[in-house]
């Protein structure tokens, strides 16, 4: 294009050109196809040889909500069923700040370097706004998410009882399909709510910190009579007197509470994650536990429990996603959210009445 201030006749003017405006979509881009959907039968041959994108789809699709993801999925499970069970499953859960993702990373690089295949559930806590979570435990554990033999797999609580994820029952089953042969499941807290992470593993640890004031003031006798063992984290530096003198609290504490249904009798270990010492211990303690219970029979009558637990634990979910997604009541909701607002019903009546429509007969 001419600019007419380029002419002879303006003397000190000079227009230069313009740029030449670049394409808004970059050429040499390249754009990833969306990818094939699996069948079952790939789903569970990707699985059974180890496959760890397969497996990780897998788990995606279990955690999913939509309809024919579920579909899928359950065949996916019931496929895999047969392979599974063979692995020790261990609980962890503690204080916030007990280090329980730095404890984990410890922990599974001992044991992978033992050979051992290990699969980290880490169950991250939801935003009870946004619903959304930080998903940051592959952030924290940089050396074990690199390790050959480990896989871990944070998932958002999603609002669900104790912080523990409803799917993490079948990422198990698909873990040991896959040949893991040691699950770790982390949680999100401690609490009575726990029982839902309690009824999915072999052994429970409560996981402790010391240097807080009074140890055994935060922890609730719900959660001491759940744990298996406990283990003192950040026993080093200036904090091991510390640590032994919570390790003789605890001792005299889990003394006071009636004998375990397992008749093993729970201990309290020091380690520090930091320094990699005690840690040998506490999985020692782990082992000893799945020996004694094997002998004794309980390891096998706790996991028949787990698994009645845990259909019964379905029916419920499953008719709540029922009541919840029927038309119908997603229509009349808020309508009795506002009659109960303005006092013109009350909550109970409200409820049993939802119920009746729904086609429930409520006890009165």
């Amino acid at each position: 294009m001419e600019h007419p201030e380029n002419d002879s006749e303006y003397k000190g003017l000079q227009v230069n050109e313009g740029v030449v405006p670049l394409p808004s979509v970059n050429p040499y881009a390249t754009f990833r196809r969306k990818k094939r959907l699996l069948t079952v039968e790939e789903y569970v041959a990707g699985i059974r040889g180890g496959d760890i994108s397969i497996l990780g789809q897998a788990v995606t699709l279990v955690e999913s909500s939509l309809p024919s993801d579920q579909a899928v999925a359950q065949k996916v499970i019931e496929a895999c069923l047969p392979y599974s069970g063979n692995s020790v499953r261990v609980g962890i859960t503690g204080v916030p700040g007990a280090g329980k993702s730095t404890f984990i990373e410890a922990l599974g690089m001992q044991l992978c370097k033992q050979g051992n295949h290990l699969a980290v559930l880490a169950i991250d806590p939801s935003s009870e706004r946004s619903k959304g979570s930080i998903l940051g435990d592959k952030t924290r554990m940089n050396e074990l998410s690199t390790a050959a033999n480990a896989f871990i797999r944070p998932s958002p609580s999603a609002g669900s009882l104790g912080g523990v994820a409803r799917k993490t029952r079948e990422t198990i089953v698909l873990c040991e399909a896959a040949g893991f042969d040691t699950i770790l499941v982390e949680t999100v807290g401690v609490g009575q709510s726990e029982t839902a992470a309690h009824s999915m593993v072999d052994f429970f640890l409560l996981l402790q910190v010391t240097g807080t004031g009074d140890e055994l003031q935060g922890i609730k006798r719900g959660i001491m009579e759940m744990a298996d063992g406990i283990a003192i984290n950040k026993c080093d530096g200036t904090n091991v007197d510390k640590a032994q003198a919570a390790r003789v609290s605890f001792k005299n504490a889990l003394a006071l509470f009636p004998p375990t249904e397992s008749g093993w009798k729970p201990y309290a270990e020091t380690c520090s994650s930091v320094e990699y010492t005690g840690i040998d211990r506490v999985w020692k303690m782990v082992t000893d536990y799945i020996d004694f219970t094997r002998k004794n029979g309980y390891f096998d009558y706790q996991r028949s429990q787990q698994a009645k637990y845990w259909m019964y634990e379905t029916i419920h979910q499953s008719l709540l996603d029922s009541f919840y997604h029927n038309a119908e009541i997603e229509q009349l909701i808020p309508q009795y959210e506002q009659k109960i607002l303005n006092n013109e019903i009350s909550s109970f009546i409200a409820a049993h009445e939802l119920l009746t429509l729904y086609g429930a007969k409520p006890d009165k």
